[in-house]
């Protein structure tokens, strides 16, 4: 089974992880004081579904939203936030100071940036 931005790596870390009889106790523990494990679907809520089925890279510092901000309102409207850019990646939102390093990755790649402002146009238009 195949799970979005999961390699090899982190697959063996997880199963060498649950094999391990102590992480299994602590685990437990948490849940019998009732740390939530799961999302529950139904309390979440979405504002829209516009961004269903896209994948964004936020990079840089912006006028209008903190990043959190901007993570959140991608998140709200159905979308993705990819931790860095691959040929997957919809869209980066770039803000100032954006890395030299993603500028050159999306080029290559030829996966579009924008501004904050065409992102506000994206959910709001």
């Amino acid at each position: 089974m195949l799970v979005d931005e999961i390699g090899e790596k982190i697959a063996e870390s997880v199963v060498l992880f649950f094999g391990n009889e102590n992480n299994i106790k602590i685990i437990n523990r948490l849940k019998e004081n009732n740390l939530q494990f799961e999302i529950n679907k139904e309390n979440t809520t979405f504002i829209s579904n516009k961004l269903e089925n896209k994948i964004f890279v936020v990079s840089g510092v912006f006028e209008t939203y903190s990043r959190d901000e901007l993570k959140k309102a991608i998140e709200d409207n159905g979308g993705k936030v990819g931790s860095s850019i691959s040929a997957k990646t919809n869209f980066v939102i770039a803000g100032d100071n954006m890395g030299p390093a993603k500028l050159e990755k999306s080029t290559k790649l030829g996966v579009l940036i924008i501004d904050e402002f065409e992102f506000n146009s994206m959910i709001n238009g």
